[in-house]
């Protein structure tokens, strides 16, 4: 085994190093409640993104990949289920997970946010412990995800790397039988 093989085994392993940190959207029309929602999720050390409407959090997700954004249901110009499908309209963002946050206690709002892509539908007033513990999921999945990206990767080139070994190999192979 070279040292480049060690390498790439190291990196595969589940104590790999984790990215730094992650971006989570926060989109609510009232800044008080974007303050609250910092104040909850702070602790989980994560980069922390605000927006006061949809059309800023349509601008943000152009700009940056969030491991979960989490949306008011309740904003003037751009609902959240609005927002919610033009988020997952694109191809970058059409599996970030969305929880929905809304005061409005209605089984149809309910439907409508599972029916936009929620994976999550949060009643305001939220509890903190919940939310910071369902957002600390998918922080965790985003890392491994970007773990598995880095890992499937570093296969690719290693079986590139092969392959072409293996071609020269041949090659010579047929050059000294010839």
């Amino acid at each position: 085994m070279t040292g480049n093989d060690v390498a790439t085994v190291a990196a595969m392993t589940p104590e790999a190093p984790q990215p730094d940190t992650v971006k989570i959207l926060l989109v609510d029309d009232k800044p008080e409640n974007l303050v609250a929602l910092e104040a909850v999720l702070d602790g989980l050390g994560q980069e922390l993104i605000k927006a006061q409407s949809g059309k800023d959090a349509l601008r943000a997700c152009l700009e940056h990949d969030f491991a979960a954004i989490l949306l008011d249901v309740k904003m003037p110009d751009m609902d959240g289920f609005e927002t919610a499908a033009m988020i997952r309209e694109r191809e970058q963002s059409k599996d970030t997970p969305i929880i929905f946050l809304t005061a409005l206690k209605s089984e149809e709002h309910l439907f409508r946010g599972y029916y936009m892509g929620a994976v999550d539908y949060l009643y305001k007033p939220i509890v903190p412990e919940v939310l910071r513990s369902k957002v600390a999921v998918f922080v965790d999945l985003c890392r491994k995800n970007a773990i598995l990206k880095k890992n499937r990767d570093a296969l690719e080139q290693k079986n590139a790397q092969l392959q072409q070994e293996v071609a020269e190999r041949i090659e010579r192979k047929r050059t000294f039988a010839g």
